[in-house]
Order: C-alpha cells, then structure tokens, then sequence
C-alpha cells in the first residue's frame, strides 16, 4: 500500500492540466447569428411592403378590360400591352408630358435659386429681422391649400398668368421655396464662414464667393432641394386643376383624373399610365440619390 501511493500521486502530477475553451467575446457592434437574421428578414419583409404597391400596379396595368381589378386572379392569363399602346396614341400622354416637365423643371430652377440665395444670406448676413424672416416663411406652411387657391387666383388672374406655365411655377415656388431655404440654411451654417473670408481675400465679390466656392460644397443639400421641389410640382393636383384650364396644359397628375369620370372608370388605362407617370420620377431620383442622403443628413445639423 506505501508503494502504490506515491506512484499515483506522481502519475496525477504529470499529467496535463486541462482548460476550458475560451468563450468567445462577440466585438462591439458585431451581431449574433440569430441577430443577422432577425434584421435581414425584417428588412426583406420591409421592401417587400414597399414594392408590393409598385408590382400590383404594374400588374394591374397589364389587364385589357377596365373591370379586371375586381378580378384580378383573371388577369394573368391575359396579360396584354393593349393598355400602354393606347395610352401612348390616343391621348395627350405627351402633352402631359411636356407640361410636367416644364412646370417641374421650372419650379426645380427657380425654387432652388431663391431658396439658395435666400439661406446662404440668412446663415452669413446678420441683417435686421433676418430671425423673424426665417420664422415668416415658416409660418406660410401652416396654411391649407384650400385657403390660399382663391387669392393666388385673384393675383394671377390679375397678371394674366391664368392658364400659363411661369404663373403655375410661382405658385408651386411659394410653396417650395420656403422650405428649401429652411434647408439650405442648415447646410450652409456646416460650411466654415473661413472659406467666404478666403474668397473675399483672394478679390471675389459676396456673389461671387456664393457661386465659386460655397455652391460646389453645397451640392448635396442642393440635391435635397432640387428633388423636393421637383416632386412638389411634379405630383401636386389642386393647383394645377384650377390655374391650367386646357387640357394640353394639363400635368400628369391632373390628366390621370380624365380617365375617371361620373359614370365610367377607365382604371387600367389610370394604372398603365401612372406606370409611365413614374419613369421620370425614377429618372431625376436615380440623378440625385447620391447626394441625398449626406444633404439630409448636414442640413439637419445646425439652424
């Protein structure tokens, strides 16, 4: 027994420790497993609530008979582009067309000129009320289209701008511009007042300071405006169904309202033609996108 002993304890103290496997610590920031599905499938579950509107449009628009939406199971046997066809040859499609882009494209330059102005000398100029001037453009979104549709068509009615594309673009201006400048106005407060005092050394004028070194840092936050007010006179009806009183005058917004009348409803030629509607939508989108994001982002900053 006093042989045995000490051989155990030897053999007990040579052999090797064993140790636990060490827990893995997850980084910060780094997400499980379990994590990275869960927000991937929320994600893919988010999109496609997003896309569902645009696919069953898109369907809905392949449909020949103007009934199909109430069948709509019935449609994809007989998918046809009958309807895009028709819109493109028997209807003002491309007046609309015209008069969309004229007016958006209008309201997108000049809105975003005057709101462009209109921020930076409120961000760098220190000029009596220019508190109460920002707040004065604040206050004018408060009220309801329904409010302002008669006095702006006393005033253009006055300047004959009725039925007239500069008098639309004013009217949408007034709507877009004092937003805009809200806007631009944080995105020039990010901009270090030192790049105006190099300008004024190197001999440039304030406009001149404005065009050559504050506007190409400013291109993000132009983006915003610029798409802001694109959309705005883009997809708005109430003032363009009362100031535009011909039809080839009509914007694409109040020419989908022609295809719905008090006893008939066209909806599959509306749905083939809100699909094209969008082309130009995507198109100015695709242009500005990359300069959205960081001009939300910076014009929120500072104001």
């Amino acid at each position: 027994m006093s042989t045995t002993t000490p051989q155990r304890s030897a053999a007990t103290d040579e052999a090797p420790t064993r140790t636990a496997p060490a827990r893995k610590v997850r980084r910060r920031g780094e997400n499980s497993l379990a994590g990275t599905i869960t927000s991937h499938g929320i994600l893919t579950l988010a999109s496609l609530i997003a896309l569902f509107p645009i696919a069953w449009l898109v369907y809905l628009s392949l449909g020949p008979d103007k009934d199909d939406y109430l069948h709509p199971g019935r449609i994809f046997g007989k998918m046809t582009f009958d309807n895009y066809s028709f819109v493109l040859q028997h209807t003002p499609f491309f007046d609309w067309l015209w008069s969309t882009l004229v007016v958006s494209l209008g309201t997108t330059f000049i809105g975003v000129l005057v709101a462009a102005t209109t921020g930076y000398a409120v961000s760098r100029m220190r000029f009596p009320g220019y508190r109460k001037f920002m707040w004065v453009l604040l206050v004018t979104q408060m009220f309801p289209v329904a409010v302002l549709m008669v006095p702006m068509y006393e005033i253009l009615s006055e300047l004959q701008l009725i039925d007239n594309y500069f008098g639309l673009i004013l009217v949408y201006c007034s709507t877009a511009v004092p937003y805009c400048a809200w806007l631009l106005k944080g995105y020039f407060d990010t901009i270090p007042f030192e790049i105006d005092e190099a300008g004024r050394v190197d001999g440039l004028s304030p406009f001149g300071t404005f065009a050559r070194l504050i506007l190409p840092l400013a291109k993000p936050g132009l983006a915003v405006a610029a798409f802001y007010s694109f959309i705005t006179a883009f997809g708005e009806v109430a003032f363009a169904s009362t100031f535009m009183l011909s039809d080839t005058k009509y914007t694409f917004a109040v020419g989908l309202q022609s295809f719905v009348s008090e006893h008939d409803a066209q909806r599959n030629l509306m749905a083939a033609t809100a699909v094209l509607v969008a082309i130009p939508v995507s198109a100015f989108f695709y242009l500005v996108q990359k300069n959205l994001v960081a001009g939300l982002t910076a014009g929120g900053t500072k104001g």
